[in-house]
């Protein structure tokens, strides 16, 4: 069983969230309403997933998810909040975020969100991934020109990892077999000596290798 956190300022809506959870099989482990908790009761629980709200008070979910990321590694933040600027998408993916939900999602979007972030799936609510993409293509001035050389198929499937889609997903949309997805995947994960897809999204995006406008 999945164990899960729920940090939420919000009494009623931390409440909600939690029972919308347990009704679907998860094991919510804790709950807190602050950053400070949160990072605490993180500690000490050690849930497989912090579900994280980022407006906490005087200290942001930001910050919250960077001390939770850094003090627990095996731990993975997805962000769900009622903000979708930019701004606030792309803070919580530098700090650490391995998704982020909009408030507007149902509970059984959440429940899968979840569970793909505990499998170690970069999640995001629809057009957010296109919201970083467009930001760190304008930061970016040309090519990484000394980034290691993936094949074509390779940032095929990195692309479509950085979109969220599962293996299975990007199988049937590339007419794969499942087994040579995780191929591509393993094989770009040594190239780039990354761990898993959740870096594997925040390399993409920073270096531009996907396209915004089919996010």
């Amino acid at each position: 069983m999945t164990t899960v956190m729920v940090v939420d300022d919000h009494p009623m809506w931390r409440e909600a969230v939690e029972r919308d959870l347990v009704a679907r099989g998860f094991e919510v482990v804790a709950t807190a309403g602050d950053a400070g908790s949160a990072v605490r009761r993180a500690q000490a629980v050690r849930p497989d997933v912090v579900v994280m709200d980022l407006q906490l008070g005087e200290t942001s979910g930001v910050d919250a998810t960077r001390d939770v990321v850094a003090a627990l590694p095996t731990t993975r933040v997805l962000v769900l909040s009622a903000s979708a600027e930019q701004a606030d998408v792309l803070e919580a993916v530098k700090a650490g975020a391995s998704g982020y939900l909009v408030k507007s999602a149902s509970a059984d979007e959440l429940a899968d969100a979840v569970t793909r972030t505990a499998a170690g799936d970069a999640v995001f609510s629809a057009g957010l991934a296109g919201l970083l993409l467009g930001e760190y293509r304008r930061l970016q001035s040309g090519p990484d020109d000394g980034a290691p050389r993936l094949t074509e198929r390779e940032t095929e499937v990195l692309k479509l990892v950085s979109r969220g889609l599962s293996a299975k997903a990007i199988a049937e949309r590339l007419v794969l077999s499942h087994r040579t997805v995780e191929n591509h995947v393993q094989n770009t994960l040594r190239k780039l000596q990354l761990h898993n897809r959740v870096e594997l999204t925040r390399y993409a995006i920073e270096h531009g290798l996907t396209d915004p406008d089919s996010a």
